[in-house]
């Protein structure tokens, strides 16, 4: 499935997970935010836990060049944003590999 990011509005917090990605791996909302705005953003489908919902894997960058693995659904015109954590180094690899 492609994202067409055009139709999007802005992204959606779940108040009970706001939190979570700062305190679980060190990761702010708004860095979250910053890898769908650069290049280059690789997007993949994640069959694997798209049960309930469509989600994706998103690799990027944050403007200070940290390397950050997002999954996420689209709901509505929102990107909502489960879980985000820095690559590992299999997936910096294959990052670097695919830009």
């Amino acid at each position: 499935m492609r994202i067409d990011f055009e139709k999007l509005a802005g992204f959606e917090w779940d108040q009970g997970n706001i939190d979570k990605n700062r305190i679980k791996h060190n990761v702010e909302n708004w860095e979250c935010e910053q890898i769908f705005f650069n290049d280059p953003l690789i997007i993949l489908d994640d069959p694997k836990h798209s049960i309930a919902e469509k989600r994706f894997a998103a690799f990027g960058r944050t403007n200070t060049g940290r390397f950050l693995v997002i999954i996420f659904t689209i709901r509505g015109k929102l990107i909502r944003v489960i879980s985000a954590r820095e690559m590992k180094r299999k997936e910096r690899s294959f990052y670097e590999e695919n830009q």
